[in-house]
């Protein structure tokens, strides 16, 4: 029998709920309930059903808190790694009007014109090369050099430079991906001029090319020879340097004072092809400081080749990317990449200048302490070379907690610290990083 909602069953009184009360929320209503999640409403009726169907809809504010982290968002990158992989090397500032752009019209005949005339006759002027072209990273460009210049025959790469880089980058497969042959020459720690040319002589017209290979993070050190782009010029087949990091001048001409110190061996652009290189691969978003691209410049009739391929269509960048990198181009061009390129204003930074901005924020927050530190410059260029820095120090992991801010904060942990690392901070965001160490006490 029930009586005023409960229930007897032999002398056994039973509490029962009302239905309003054991029913859950409909899809709808809870969905609704999440608008201030930021998230379109279709993601929220997802994120209410996936609730809904575990028996929890309580739970369903920290799933969608959990989702909109899994978007991209601006963070703030006080790793004291300049290029980080992870947080997209470079930053890049995108500003563009939404108006269409002359990615492939010629304004001078109104024809159809190439995507890579603008940027292209860009980086040919600025590494003294005849040509130029753009693909959508460095390892596309190294894939459509070898399936151009170099299918079906072989090319001879050092040893010691058939390396694996990030992201599962191996030499050897990148050659048999484009159809290329590798040819080892040398051994791992020495290879001289003559292995190149004893292997050119014993495969004849069989060696389409020789290629040496910016080694990223892989060093050796110790009883080692290599050969250089100088050297491997005087053979019989085209260079091909693949110098990565995309440093565009060792001079660095846009900088007021000489290059920075850990500049010393980085290869550059416009070197290499001084020294005789016929092409030069690098990337855009790493020491040039612009977006993710890869850059092919060199003799005309080689990047020629390489536009004709079947690949270049595939693996060619949109308008977003080549007004990016037109506008990084340009400010070395004008000579002002030291002030509007990010990366070139981190590696400027003054010391002094860190110290001040790490001690007004541990008196703006009343935590940590400042402290020398050493940044890196990051994304595999010049391997096992740091630069001093400053920053803040916190006892104590703080990881997760500095993540977790509105604007994440990406510190770096050793020896139990937090460190904070000023030099990969824009001053503009040292705010952000006050904001956020303020919610750890």
């Amino acid at each position: 029998m029930v009586l005023g909602g409960r229930w007897t069953d032999g002398g056994r009184s039973i509490s029962t709920m009302s239905n309003s009360e054991s029913r859950p929320p409909s899809v709808d209503t809870l969905a609704r309930s999440l608008a201030s999640s930021g998230l379109p409403h279709p993601l929220c009726v997802d994120i209410a059903r996936e609730a809904i169907a575990a028996g929890d809809p309580a739970s369903a504010t920290i799933r969608a808190a959990h989702l909109a982290r899994t978007l991209l968002m601006p963070v703030v990158n006080a790793t004291g790694v300049l290029l980080h992989t992870n947080l997209g090397r470079a930053p890049v500032g995108a500003q563009q009007t939404a108006r269409p752009i002359n990615v492939e019209f010629d304004l001078a005949t109104g024809e159809r014109g190439s995507r890579q005339t603008a940027v292209g006759q860009l980086f040919a002027r600025l590494c003294g090369g005849e040509a130029a072209m753009v693909v959508n990273n460095n390892a596309a460009a190294v894939m459509l050099v070898l399936a151009a210049l170099a299918y079906d025959r072989g090319v001879a790469v050092s040893r010691g430079e058939s390396v694996e880089i990030g992201g599962a980058f191996r030499v050897p497969d990148v050659m048999e991906q484009s159809g290329a042959t590798l040819v080892d020459v040398g051994t791992t720690n020495r290879t001289r001029l003559s292995d190149y040319s004893k292997a050119i002589a014993r495969q004849g017209a069989d060696i389409a090319l020789t290629m040496k290979v910016h080694p990223s993070n892989f060093r050796i050190d110790g009883f080692v020879e290599e050969t250089t782009v100088a050297e491997l010029a005087t053979l019989s087949v085209p260079v091909v340097a693949d110098i990565g990091s995309g440093l565009i001048d060792s001079n660095c001409p846009w900088l007021s004072g000489p290059p920075p110190a850990w500049l010393a061996n980085e290869p550059a652009a416009k070197q290499s092809l001084e020294h005789g290189a016929a092409l030069v691969t690098f990337s855009g978003d790493k020491l040039l400081g612009g977006p993710q691209a890869g850059i092919i410049v060199g003799r005309r009739d080689l990047v020629a080749a390489c536009a004709r391929h079947p690949l270049a269509r595939a693996l060619r960048p949109g308008g977003l990317v080549l007004s990016s990198l037109q506008a990084t181009a340009l400010a070395y061009l004008d000579k002002s990449a030291a002030t509007t390129i990010p990366f070139w204003r981190m590696v400027a930074a003054p010391m002094q200048q860190l110290r001040d901005r790490a001690t007004a924020i541990c008196a703006a927050t009343g935590v940590g302490s400042g402290e020398e530190m050493q940044a890196l410059p990051g994304a595999g260029s010049a391997p096992g070379i740091s630069m001093p820095s400053f920053g803040v120090v916190l006892a104590g992991d703080h990881l997760a907690a500095l993540r977790g801010y509105s604007t994440p904060v990406i510190g770096r942990v050793r020896d139990g610290r937090t460190f904070i690392d000023l030099r990969s901070v824009d001053p503009e965001d040292d705010r952000i990083v006050i904001d956020a160490l303020r919610t750890l006490s």
